[in-house]
């Protein structure tokens, strides 16, 4: 059932309590809260199909801001936190946004990023006064009426996600043309069937809510009348205790959350109460077998994993049975079909690796304004499968496994770095001639980010250096993407044609790690 089913229902129920304060929104709170701002936008020029940023810390604003956007024909585009001005400012104006909203503590850089970018004239600040061009949010809403618009078409959301390219690119999935606010949505189905959520659940969604996933899930929980939990930031012991606390029965996790869980003590471990929890749904990054069976082991058969992508409404499901059936499987398709061809487009034979496609039955995803990034994804002879480039197979009870990337992405802690952007940071810095970036294996985040330097000549290499280019990412890169470290080369590997053979590389340091490992004879 669509959201404002349960504000009719049950007005005065939580829709939202934040872990940390216990700051509590009810479905009224929301609903009012958005229609007043849906009210304030359309007062200022925006209509459906316009797009929406929201820079916004884990706050009840952030909820707020995405109904209104929904109740609107709005296109929100959530903008990850921890970017830098420049970064912030190409998605403001490559999404092309009429309105940004933001979190007070990212007012500074959110400020400097807006200024470059004048068509994105609707500002507003959410917990401060009118400051460096934003209106206050709170002020704006206290302004408007509590009267829904007359009419509210069905908006949508605009998740960018970054490409090979370096640059990100915004991901426009289709959607049925008449929709509104009143309608039911694609997900709930599917978080209802798949995990039972429903009025009497309670979710807890302990990331940021600037990824797809926990903004999908948890909007998608209160589109079902449950009752969403949001933590302002992960703390494994203070997960613990929210899901005592508030008898939480539904979670979404990633493994580097498992293995933060995984490192707690026994004691404080088991002076929590987690019985209430019945569905643990966890995804984004292949979660080592070991820690999968810890987990297991501790909580039981209540893990289900998924695989997905931002730019795909296809999704494979695996509950802890099928996992423990079929060791390493990331499920089997529940939306779409799936296809593995080999590098001719030919499909391949059970148990064959190859290019992970899928077939849904709607058009395809789009890139935003990149017609030929887009027409990279799709399979040279069937327009309607398409692939974000993982690599992978299927076994014969049609389970899929993921062996690879086709480029070099890495994923450290469920987010996804491609390494091409930080290279091109780091070339520019006068003391590199060429640079290298891919991921080792690291046990807590998945993967860390590794730069290979080529100095130019007469630059000797140096520890002291090495933390001078950290420090030069830093000033243009968002934190996690920052090298955790670099090392110097006297020559990088390129092939005749002049690319880079990162592979050859890469593969030369996990030998090393490996050889490193190894025990003693």
């Amino acid at each position: 059932m669509p959201f404002p089913v349960h504000v009719r229902s049950n007005p005065d129920k939580p829709a939202l309590i934040m872990a940390g304060t216990g700051e509590t929104r009810t479905y009224d709170d929301l609903d009012t809260a958005s229609v007043r701002l849906a009210r304030h936008l359309h007062s200022q020029g925006l209509r459906p199909g316009d797009g929406l940023a929201a820079m916004l810390v884990n706050e009840p604003a952030f909820f707020e801001v995405f109904w209104a956007a929904m109740r609107s024909g709005l296109v929100i585009t959530p903008v990850n936190s921890h970017l830098a001005a420049d970064e912030i400012e190409y998605i403001l104006r490559d999404s092309g946004a009429k309105a940004f909203i933001v979190s007070s503590d990212l007012l500074d850089v959110a400020s400097r990023a807006a200024a470059a970018v004048p068509a994105c004239g609707v500002r507003l600040v959410v917990g401060a006064r009118a400051e460096r061009g934003f209106a206050s949010f709170s002020a704006a809403l206290a302004a408007e009426s509590s009267d829904p618009l007359d009419h509210e078409p069905l908006g949508d959301f605009m998740n960018y996600s970054s490409g090979t390219t370096g640059r990100p690119k915004g991901v426009r999935r289709p959607s049925p043309p008449g929709q509104t606010f009143a309608d039911a949505g694609v997900l709930e189905p599917l978080l209802a069937g798949l995990y039972g959520i429903d009025e009497q659940s309670v979710y807890l969604s302990p990331a940021p809510l600037y990824h797809s996933a926990p903004l999908a899930f948890s909007t998608g929980a209160m589109a079902l009348g449950g009752t969403v939990v949001v933590m302002e930031r992960f703390d494994p012991e203070a997960a613990l205790a929210a899901i005592e606390r508030h008898g939480v029965t539904h979670s979404q996790w990633v493994p580097t959350m498992f293995v933060r869980l995984l490192r707690l003590s026994d004691e404080v471990r088991s002076a929590h109460d987690l019985s209430s929890m019945r569905v643990a749904i966890h995804a984004a990054a292949p979660c080592p077998p070991k820690v999968k069976d810890a987990m297991l082991a501790w909580w039981g058969p209540i893990l289900n994993e998924y695989y997905g992508a931002t730019e795909l409404n296809c999704m494979t499901h695996a509950p802890s049975e099928a996992w423990v059936s079929h060791p390493g499987t990331v499920g089997r398709p529940v939306l779409g079909t799936l296809h593995i061809c080999g590098d001719d487009g030919e499909e391949l034979p059970i148990g064959a690796p190859g290019l992970v496609y899928s077939e849904l039955p709607q058009a395809p995803f789009e890139y935003h304004g990149d017609p030929e990034k887009t027409a990279s994804t799709r399979h040279p002879q069937h327009p309607t499968w398409t692939t974000v480039g993982d690599v992978g197979y299927v076994d014969a009870d049609g389970y899929l496994y993921l062996t690879d990337r086709k480029a070099f992405m890495i994923i450290s802690g469920g987010v996804n770095i491609y390494p091409q952007e930080i290279e091109h940071v780091l070339i520019d810095h006068p003391n590199v001639a060429d640079v290298a970036v891919f991921g080792l294996p690291n046990e807590e985040m998945g993967e860390e980010v590794k730069a290979v330097v080529e100095l130019r000549d007469g630059v000797d290499p140096s520890p002291e250096l090495g933390e001078e280019l950290r420090t030069f990412a830093r000033a243009a890169l968002a934190g996690y993407k920052v090298p955790r470290t670099v090392d110097f080369v006297a020559q990088l590997p390129r092939l005749e044609t002049g690319k880079l053979y990162k592979a050859a590389l890469r593969d030369e340091y996990l030998r090393e790690l490996s050889r490193a490992a190894a025990p003693e004879c």
